[in-house]
């Protein structure tokens, strides 16, 4: 969906009938223990769009979390991905079957009855996309998914869908941020309705995932160059908003209609973090921003996923 520079609301439309949460907490590298923490932390100071994935075996903590809340089933909105299996890394790749029994297994470590959104990790499948789209496409029929999406999937991989004769996604979840903008693959997802959600919405910062590989706050890859954050414009317009550098990237992604997923385990940059809808990038600044982009993204470290599978 595109959004216009002034949004803020806290939600916008997924598919036909869906609602998304804009801000949603990431848990990527985030433990089982650890999870049910933060995730904890998250919906108490707000949030209701929680994000997690087969392969981060965290859904377990994530379940305990969502159930220990208090906060009612229909008040959120949970999405999880299936690991399609990648070959080329020694793993299976889930068949037609596979894929339905992946998000029973999801379910169950969940303990939820349904996810608000399931998705294909990533393009790594082949052939066998088609059969694990057809498969995610059954299962939102059964009602196990209310809607479904892919993620790190190029134009090229949504339109063998399309030339099978098979639904669209409802939503593409990749790499997103002033550096990394994807101008064609966007505008391409714009066009045919599919949502783009940003995650590692944070890579510009000079901290991003620095130490502990927890936080998205905090760095040890990425883009930047040395000496370059001196003089880094994030910097320089956070302070002109009195808002953190973190909240001024966030704020790119909410303003450009792409739900965000950040992810702490520090229960003051979660707030920091859900607090996007207090300010507002001007047109002027979202102006310089457009002209940031780098190309492809570097959260993956074989590079950008949605440029690096058949």
């Amino acid at each position: 969906m595109a959004a216009s520079a002034t949004m803020n609301t806290m939600n916008i439309t997924l598919g036909a009938s869906a609602s998304i949460p804009l801000v949603g907490f990431g848990t990527y590298k985030i433990d089982d223990a650890q999870a049910e923490v933060s995730v904890g932390e998250a919906l108490r100071v707000g949030y209701r769009h929680i994000d997690t994935a087969e392969g981060y075996r965290n859904e377990e903590g994530v379940g305990r979390a969502l159930h220990s809340s208090g906060v009612k089933r229909d008040e959120l909105f949970v999405t999880t991905k299936m690991w399609s299996g990648n070959p080329a890394w020694g793993d299976e790749v889930k068949s037609y079957s596979g894929t339905l029994s992946a998000l029973d297994a999801s379910l169950s470590r969940l303990g939820l009855d349904y996810v608000d959104l399931y998705l294909i990790h990533a393009p790594c499948a082949g052939k066998k996309r088609l059969d694990q789209w057809e498969a995610l496409a059954e299962l939102q029929r059964r009602g196990k998914a209310r809607s479904i999406g892919v993620s790190n999937f190029s134009r090229k991989h949504l339109e063998e869908f399309r030339a099978a004769g098979l639904p669209q996604p409802e939503a593409n979840q990749i790499e997103l941020h002033p550096w990394s903008q994807k101008p064609e693959l966007t505008e391409y997802l714009r066009q045919a309705g599919i949502t783009a959600i940003a995650y590692s919405s944070l890579v510009p910062l000079s901290n991003w995932r620095i130490s502990t590989g927890l936080d998205d706050n905090t760095k040890s890859q990425g883009m930047v160059a040395e000496g370059e954050d001196e003089d880094s414009p994030f910097k320089t317009m956070a302070t002109k908003y009195g808002v953190t550098e973190a909240q001024l990237l966030l704020r790119w992604g909410v303003q450009k209609g792409y739900p965000v997923l950040p992810k702490s385990i520090h229960p003051e940059w979660i707030a920091q973090n859900f607090d996007l809808f207090s300010f507002e990038i001007d047109q002027t600044d979202m102006a310089i921003l457009s002209g940031l982009d780098r190309g492809p993204g570097v959260a993956w470290s074989g590079g950008d996923p949605t440029v690096m599978f058949d």
